[in-house]
């Protein structure tokens, strides 16, 4: 393990990464109007990694909280629009927007990280500050706003359609 590095350091790392890979999957699956198997993955891992976020050391107000804050709202939201109200109505565009603004959240966390840990690109960008780190992050929003664009247009499984009732013929 890297210096500084704990266990539980580690573990809520690897949730984060699960989390992200799964997101992306799920995202590819909107895309083509699917529900992905990955789905209850994504969510959980996600929920797992801001819950856990709450666990370290707390001293100030720091920009985690915030987020984590901001994410724990959005999946009151996201996860009775899927598992509740099955995506019906106005809930799907709810589900979308909010599972992909919590991805949007842990990538732009991970790109935090990887411009704070990796040495090439910290060379580059060595603050938050630095116009490199300003332009990675302000790609990552574009191509999430752009893919949220598309998602909320295209998503429309079959899975969240309620069962029509017999029409009625009396007037």
């Amino acid at each position: 393990m890297t210096t500084g590095m704990t266990l539980f350091t580690l573990f809520h790392v690897a949730l984060s990464l699960v989390g992200i890979a799964a997101g992306f999957v799920v995202m590819a699956g909107m895309l083509r109007a699917r529900l992905s198997r990955w789905t209850a993955v994504f969510l959980m891992a996600t929920l797992a990694t801001t819950l856990t976020g709450f666990l370290f050391p707390i001293t100030a107000f720091t920009p985690a909280l915030g987020f984590g804050i901001i994410s724990l709202l959005v999946f009151a939201a996201v996860l009775p629009a899927l598992y509740v109200f099955r995506l019906v109505g106005h809930w799907r565009w709810i589900y979308v927007a909010g599972a992909l603004f919590v991805q949007y959240l842990d990538v732009f966390v991970l790109v935090v990280q990887l411009f704070g840990k990796v040495p090439a690109l910290h060379a580059i960008a060595p603050t938050q500050a630095s116009p490199a780190f300003a332009v990675a992050q302000g790609l990552v929003l574009v191509a999430f706003v752009w893919f949220g664009i598309l998602a909320v247009r295209r998503f429309r499984p079959e899975v969240a359609l309620p069962s029509m009732p017999a029409a009625s013929t009396a007037a």
